[in-house]
Order: structure tokens, then C-alpha cells, then sequence
């Protein structure tokens, strides 16, 4: 299984956008969120380069302190020696996993700047068109994750050699897998949120206001996802493509980020799980490379998570834009 990992409260108003005394113009649909009457292409174009910016460097700001704080917490020997092994992640350890996961995590709040500030759009409308998380879909997702999760390690079972890397017997259990065990706890749901805010979130709309072509964004959003894990084979590469145009997709069928997040969470939470268990973590953080026999698992969880979440959705009658559901129209939206 494939890890994938790239202040204030918002507040979490109902209302229709409005900007000035204009109503949005067009249908208030995820991906044209930020095409509203003050709309102008320079707008996205600098809240694209912010966040690849802050993907190349400014997550430093972020990382270096909780680096610092982190090893100076915990550390023998040298500072600077232990300092240089957490930055350096080949020997993963605790302080270099939280600076990671706390640094991803903080595009939750440039998403949200970006929404609020440089488009005037209430930063409410990068969880749903409804302006908040739909929490009983949420939990539903998140159910549902776990089967499709589920499904893939059964699909696993029948290939050739393990796909994992797992060895038979369980680690042994040292300090170290027990620090790492508790940030993956904590932070990983947080990592996985700020990804879906920036890629799912805050890119998705910004390339739908740019083009007005909800595939197009889509297809950005998700091929800059599987791009920003830096360097990688094919098969990974793909396995990360699918899982950025499966995630765009549906936020466009169910107008949120809810499955999205539901469904990262738990990919990373088990691939974590799974490495700290019965395999090495420096390798799942680490990894550039995979297997072709890896494909049919990526098509396994992501095909029984797309058909699963349609059905929830429809049973539950999500709406995909502000004014209607194309799900199920005589269902109330949660």
C-alpha cells in the first residue's frame, strides 16, 4: 500500500457567497466556488504559485521550528548530528515525522487565507458547497474507506509476492515505533486534510475558475497531486494520479471534501500502520518507486471506494451544488 503525503477557525456561515452586493454569477457548483463577480485570472495565479511555493519552501517555516523544538526535546549526542539524521528522514524518527505531517497539514490554513483573503470567498466553501462539513457523510466515507481498504489488502493476498513488503513476524517493539506510532495517531489525519485543501480544495476550484471546465480541473489538480511527490516511477506515479482524479471526481459528484479526506486518512493511517508493524517505516516515507502488480490494487481500492461513496451518496442525498442535488433530489442534504 502506497502512502500518499503532500490558526484561526473559519467561520462556517450557510449563506451564499456574495461579494459586495453581487450574487455569484453561474451555479454555485465546487469547482466554480471562486468564479464569483470579482473573479480576475491574475487572483489564481497567484494562489497557485503560493501554494507550490509553499510546497517547495515555505513548509520550512513550518518544519525547521518543530524540527529545533522536536530534537531538543529528544535527542543523544550532538544536536546538530541529530538535528541533520531528523531532517534527513532516510533514518525516519519521530521529530522528522511530525515536522513532515505538521508542515502538510499547514496548507489547511494557506487553502483557507488564499479562499478568504485573495478571493473574498468565505473559506467555508473549501470543505462544501454547503458551506460546512457534512458530518454524518463524513463517517459514512470514512465506513466506508475501511471496506474498500479492506477489499485491496484481500486483492493482495492473490498476487504473485506481497505487494507490501511485509515481513511474517511483527517487529519488534522499541521506543522509537512507539513515538512514531503516536505521531502517526495524531498527525496524519491533519497531513492528509491539508493535501485535500490544497489539491482537492483550493487548486481544484482555482483551475475551475480559470477555465470553467470542471474536467479541467480535475485533470490538473489531480496530475499536480501525483507531481508534487517529487520523484517516482511509472506505477507510482499512476497509483497517485488515480488517486488525485478518483478524489476530484467525486468532490465534483458530492460538491465536498468529505470522501476525499476520509479515504486519505485511512490510506495513510494503515500504510503507516502496516510499515510500523511488519515492515520499515523509512521506506514508505521515502519511496520512489513501485510495482506494475501494484495497479490492480490501486484499482481495486479506488473502484469499491468510488461505487460505495455514489450509493452513500445517493441514499443520503448529497447535493453536489448549493441549489439542487444530481444525486437524489427529494432527499434532504446532510
Amino acid at each position: 500500500m502506497t502512502s500518499r503525503c503532500a490558526a484561526s477557525t473559519p467561520s462556517w456561515s450557510e449563506h451564499p457567497v456574495i461579494v459586495g452586493d453581487r450574487e455569484p454569477e453561474g451555479p454555485e457548483t465546487y469547482a466554480l466556488t471562486l468564479r464569483t463577480a470579482s473573479y480576475a485570472w491574475w487572483r489564481v495565479v497567484i494562489g497557485v504559485l503560493m501554494i507550490a511555493f509553499w510546497l517547495l519552501l515555505g513548509s520550512s517555516l513550518v518544519a525547521i521550528p518543530v524540527l529545533l523544538i522536536g530534537v531538543g526535546f529528544d535527542h543523544t549526542g550532538s544536536f546538530s548530528a541529530a538535528y541533520n539524521q531528523a531532517a534527513a528522514l532516510k533514518h525516519v524518527v519521530w521529530q522528522g515525522l511530525l515536522a513532515v505531517n505538521l508542515s502538510l497539514a499547514s496548507m489547511i490554513v494557506l487553502a483557507s487565507v488564499l479562499v478568504r483573503f485573495l478571493h473574498g470567498v468565505p473559506a467555508a466553501r473549501l470543505v462544501s458547497v454547503m458551506s460546512r462539513i457534512r458530518w454524518r457523510f463524513f463517517w459514512a466515507c470514512f465506513g466506508v474507506a475501511v471496506i474498500a481498504i479492506v477489499a485491496q489488502l484481500l486483492v493482495s493476498e492473490l498476487l504473485p509476492h506481497d505487494q507490501n513488503g511485509l515481513d511474517d513476524h511483527p517487529n519488534h517493539l522499541t521506543s522509537r515505533l512507539v513515538a512514531l506510532g503516536v505521531v502517526v495517531l495524531l498527525t496524519t489525519p491533519l497531513q492528509a486534510i491539508g493535501e485535500e485543501f490544497a489539491f482537492r480544495g483550493y487548486l481544484l476550484q482555482a483551475f475551475g475558475a480559470l477555465s470553467r471546465r470542471p474536467w479541467v480541473a480535475v485533470l490538473a489538480s489531480g496530475l499536480l497531486f501525483a507531481l508534487a511527490h517529487g520523484v517516482q516511477n511509472a506505477p507510482l506515479f499512476l497509483d497517485r494520479l488515480s488517486f488525485g482524479l478518483l478524489a476530484g471526481y467525486i468532490v465534483l459528484r458530492t460538491g465536498g471534501l468529505e470522501a476525499g479526506i476520509a479515504l486519505h486518512i485511512w490510506n495513510n493511517l494503515v500504510s503507516f500502520g502496516l510499515a510500523l508493524s511488519l515492515g520499515n517505516i523509512d521506506d514508505v516515507l521515502t519511496t520512489s518507486s513501485a510495482s506494475w502488480w501494484d495497479i490492480p490494487l490501486t484499482i481495486t481500492q479506488n473502484g469499491v471506494f468510488l461505487v460505495l461513496v455514489l450509493v452513500v451518496a445517493r441514499r443520503m442525498g448529497i447535493t453536489s451544488s448549493k441549489t439542487g442535488s444530481v444525486l437524489l433530489p427529494t432527499s434532504r442534504a446532510v
